[in-house]
């Protein structure tokens, strides 16, 4: 019993991310190529919902990468103008997502501001 319970506020917590995140893609124009595109998916039962949000902004784009990242939301790639990023690129936005993700966990367990953390701990300010 607990287990479904879990799950449900899992999937509750996943609909409202996506919620929340699809009404604000809704801003971008659809007759423009958004600059990023996050392939993400949502598990189902057994099935993956593939989702996408789009953004012109690379700061929101790894913003939301570090959302992904917090919930533990499979990624599936990120694509700029259409084309797919390049593993090393890839690999840095990923990085930079989980080096901020790190940070605001530090501050809010060790009850310091991200200045202290960067310079305790090396993490992104």
């Amino acid at each position: 019993m607990q287990s479904i319970r879990q799950g449900l506020r899992r999937l509750a917590a996943l609909v409202a991310v996506y919620s929340y995140f699809h009404h604000h893609s809704l801003d971008t124009p659809t007759t423009m190529l958004a600059k990023y595109n996050i392939e993400y998916a949502i598990p189902f039962h057994r099935d993956e919902q593939v989702q996408h949000h789009t953004t012109d902004d690379p700061v929101a784009c790894e913003e939301f990468l570090t959302e992904l990242l917090e919930r533990g939301i499979k990624i599936k790639g990120v694509t700029h103008q259409g084309v797919a990023l390049p593993q090393v690129e890839f690999d840095r936005m990923i990085k930079t997502a989980a080096g901020v993700l790190a940070t605001r966990h530090l501050c809010h367990s060790l009850g310091v501001d991200s200045v202290e953390a960067h310079h305790r701990f090396g993490t992104p300010a």
